[in-house]
Parts: C-alpha cells; sequence; structure tokens
C-alpha cells in the first residue's frame, strides 16, 4: 500500500514542477524582452508562450491540463512543449525519491531539513532546465539557493553538533568553486562560463568537504561523458558544439547528497 506521505509529495511535486516551468520561462523573458514591462517570478497569472493569452485555472492543473488538452493550447491551439509535462513528473519523482531516501530522520529538525532540501532542489531543477535549453546559468536563480543551503548546513551542524562540519562546508565551497573559477581564468572562459563557476561554489557549500566535492566533480564528468557518447555516434554533437555542463554537476551534487558518505566509505574499503 502506497503511504499517504508519498501520494501527497508526488502531487507537491507535480505542483513544483509547474512553478519550475513558470519560473524558467519568465526569468529568460525579462532576460530578453528589455522595453516592456518585466514579469515577477512568483507573482501575475501565467500564460501561453506561443499567444501570450492568460491562462485560467482549469489551464493551470499540473500534468492532467496538459493531458486533457492533449498538448495544445485551448486558445491558439498550438502545441505546447513536452518540455512541461516532463518537467513536473521528474520534480515529483525526485521529491518522492527525497522522501525515501532521506538521511536525517523525521523529527522536527529532519522535517525542516526535508523541506529545505525540496526548494533547493526545485531550484537546482530550474537551473538545469534553463542551462539544457539556452546553455546559460542564470545567477538570479543561483542568489535565490545561497540563502537555503547556508540554513540547511547551518540545521545540519546543529542537529548533528558536530561543528567541524562547517569547515567541512567551507572547504567544499573553496575547492570546487575555487578549481572552476582557475578553470574559468586559465581558458578565458572557453571551457566554462562564469554561471558554473557560482554554481560550483554553491554545490561545494551544499555537499561539504574536499572528497564529497571531488566526487561530485567525478560523478558529473562520467555522467556528462556517457551521455553525450549517442550524440556524438549520431552525428548531433559536432567538436565545436557546447554541452552544457550544469545539469551534469547538479546529478551528481544530488547523488553526493544523498550516497556520497557510502560511496567515499565503499572506496576507502577498496584500498
Amino acid at each position: 500500500m502506497v503511504d499517504l506521505e508519498i501520494v501527497l509529495l508526488f502531487f507537491l511535486g507535480l505542483v513544483f514542477g509547474s512553478f519550475i516551468n513558470a519560473l524558467v520561462y519568465r526569468v529568460k523573458y525579462n532576460s530578453v524582452k528589455k522595453n516592456i514591462p518585466k514579469l515577477s517570478i512568483v507573482n501575475g497569472r501565467s500564460i501561453c508562450p506561443n499567444c501570450k493569452h492568460q491562462l485560467q485555472s482549469i489551464d493551470l492543473i499540473p500534468l492532467l491540463s496538459w493531458i486533457f488538452l492533449r498538448g495544445k493550447c485551448r486558445y491558439c491551439h498550438k502545441s505546447i512543449s513536452i518540455q512541461y509535462p516532463l518537467v513536473e513528473i521528474v520534480t515529483a519523482l525526485l521529491f518522492v525519491f527525497s522522501f525515501i531516501y532521506w538521511k536525517n530522520g523525521f523529527n522536527l529538525g529532519g522535517y525542516v531539513e526535508l523541506a529545505i532540501w525540496l526548494l533547493i532542489l526545485t531550484l537546482l531543477i530550474s537551473l538545469a532546465i534553463y542551462d539544457i535549453r539556452w546553455k546559460i546559468i542564470p545567477t538570479k536563480i543561483i542568489y535565490l539557493i545561497y540563502p537555503l543551503v547556508i540554513a540547511n548546513d547551518l540545521i545540519n551542524i546543529y542537529i548533528s553538533k558536530d561543528f567541524f562540519l562547517f569547515l567541512g562546508y567551507l572547504l567544499g565551497f573553496l575547492i570546487l568553486g575555487g578549481l572552476f573559477y582557475l578553470l574559468f581564468q586559465i581558458s578565458s572562459g572557453k571551457w566554462i562560463g562564469g554561471g558554473d563557476v557560482r554554481l560550483g561554489f554553491l554545490l561545494g557549500l551544499l555537499v561539504g568537504g574536499p572528497l564529497s566535492s571531488i566526487l561530485l566533480l567525478f560523478l558529473a564528468s562520467v555522467i556528462g561523458t556517457i551521455s553525450s557518447i549517442p550524440f556524438v555516434l549520431s552525428g548531433r554533437l559536432k567538436k565545436k558544439s557546447t554541452i552544457p555542463f550544469g545539469p551534469f554537476l547538479i546529478i551528481g551534487a544530488m547523488i553526493v547528497y544523498f550516497f556520497g558518505t557510502q560511496i567515499i566509505n565503499w572506496y576507502k574499503s577498496k584500498l
């Protein structure tokens, strides 16, 4: 029997996935539309990305509206990208995954940390989607995540009573972010962009510790390489093609956040 918490988290994930789609669209819209009023990232009604018609409540039911409308706008009848339901489903599944594999218990502090993590996760998915679509990591979203990551770290330190964790988070911040900054400077921004540097500092602060940061980078590189092979073999990826690295860093960070300690301990046991 499926737990009520899992069902609720799945539907909550669908809602937050819908928010991600709106956030990504509005941040991009505001970055390219210079002479018209900006769209708020938290307020205001959603609009069709094609005809710009304001959507009604019946059009905004996560996943179900897209299915019932057969992937088309109710007003202009143009196709709506498959991105929208996919992001909602992936977010919902990651919410459930986070609950099932939550490592910090379910006392009051654990629930607070879980809530903060789900907010961090939502914004990280937003970064990944934005980077996949436009090959750039928006600074505005990164700066929204920093307070949440700092709060997450401080709560974890307080609950564990292990104040050496502070040093670990600081080292993760400096090592991963510093490495990316060095690569950025050496290549004059040709290897990685400034957004990747800011993301590196952020993710280092999230996972904490030198070993966790190195593992994150290793996993991101392996996942990125494996994911690129089919595109290289099919000819869709050329020698001069640009590959967004942000999504692979975010996937690596998620793996390390949940399983980093086990992976590192397993590796040490094999030495």
